[in-house]
């Protein structure tokens, strides 16, 4: 093993034994999935294609989890490792460091991994080091930040960043409806990236669909402090507003203190993410807060699943197609008081 990369070796443990999955992925396998629960979330525990096969390999590789949703993604990934006998995930150390992911990856191809899942820090830096992967023979599934090469993956699994804004937008237009002079605001997280841009796309057009647009909007930096900053400034300089999207709830605890600061509470938000903390404010319908925009936390997870189908030559149930689809889009769905029950297992912390 490389002296450049710590690593955990998992061997996998039975699905019973496996608490607190969380898993979007009843759909991998040929017959309903059956849930069993423990401490409030979800394990998968039987389809066809859970039952035990030949041992896979995977290497898992991922960013720093220095925010909630980040931890939520690689725990998600070890959790639903662990509940297959026949998977051994090697995970390397998450970082930030464009370098050490592609060592991380090097690594993996060196010691002939079965299959790669890797959620990259940046995906045009990593697509070289995933071409030489497959190359090699080793499917990479791509995760949430897409490489700059399709050439460079078997299977890419994405959140649905403009079907996020879309959602929020719809959701906004409904309780807004007939008010065409409302004061919409938007608090983006890092303005310039493309995953904030098709976030913002969504949101616009839903709200042009109903006549309403986007009066004001600010950028934070996806940190607590960012997301207070940038909503001090915003309440400053809009005195009255009508309904709030803030496209990140891990900064939404940032942006929830300068509203508490501000005293104000004429409007009403809707967050982005799907953080536990927010679905909880959701439940209790106490606060401003009364809806969230999901963006799956268990893309990761996901990732596990498919790269043991690919290396099984296995298949997605309940697909007439004889291989794993090359791309896989996850739902961004609004969570109101009406559902927030049947999210609440896939929640993260912020």
């Amino acid at each position: 093993m490389s002296e450049r990369i710590t690593w955990r070796r998992l061997v996998a443990v039975p699905a019973a034994l496996a608490a607190g999955a969380l898993l979007l992925t009843g759909c991998i396998g040929n017959e309903p999935p059956e849930e069993e629960t423990d401490g409030g979330t979800s394990v998968n525990s039987g389809t066809s294609n859970d039952e035990t096969g030949d041992t896979v390999t995977i290497g898992f590789s991922a960013p720093a989890a220095d925010h909630g949703w980040m931890g939520a993604i690689t725990s998600a990934a070890l959790e639903t490792a662990e509940s297959y006998e026949d998977v051994e995930l090697l995970q390397a150390e998450a970082t930030n460091d464009v370098n050490a992911q592609i060592s991380h990856i090097e690594t993996f191809i060196n010691d002939g991994v079965d299959a790669i899942v890797l959620l990259p820090f940046d995906g045009d830096a990593l697509t070289e080091v995933a071409l030489d992967a497959m190359e090699a023979g080793i499917p990479v599934i791509n995760v949430d930040r897409e490489f700059s090469s399709p050439f460079a993956s078997r299977a890419t699994i994405l959140g649905d960043n403009y079907g996020m804004g879309v959602s929020a937008g719809t959701y906004i237009c409904e309780q807004l409806d007939g008010q065409s002079d409302a004061v919409v605001a938007e608090i983006q997280g890092i303005a310039n990236l493309p995953l904030t841009q098709d976030r913002s796309q969504g949101f616009a057009d839903a709200l042009d669909d109903c006549g309403l647009s986007v009066s004001t909007q600010v950028s934070a930096d996806f940190t607590i402090q960012g997301g207070e900053t940038a909503t001090s400034n915003l309440l400053q300089a809009e005195p009255e507003i009508d309904a709030i999207w803030n496209h990140d709830d891990d900064q939404g605890v940032g942006v929830l203190a300068a509203i508490d600061n501000a005293d104000r509470d004429e409007f009403f938000m809707v967050g982005g993410a799907g953080s536990l903390d927010v679905m909880e404010m959701i439940e209790a319908g106490d606060t401003v807060m009364h809806a969230t925009v999901v963006y799956p936390s268990t893309q990761a997870a996901d990732g596990v699943k498919l790269a043991r189908l690919v290396a099984q030559d296995k298949n997605l149930g309940d697909l007439v197609s004889a291989d794993v689809p090359r791309t896989i889009q996850l739902h961004a769905p609004v969570v109101t008081e009406d559902n927030v029950d049947q999210y609440m297992d896939l929640g993260f912390r912020s």
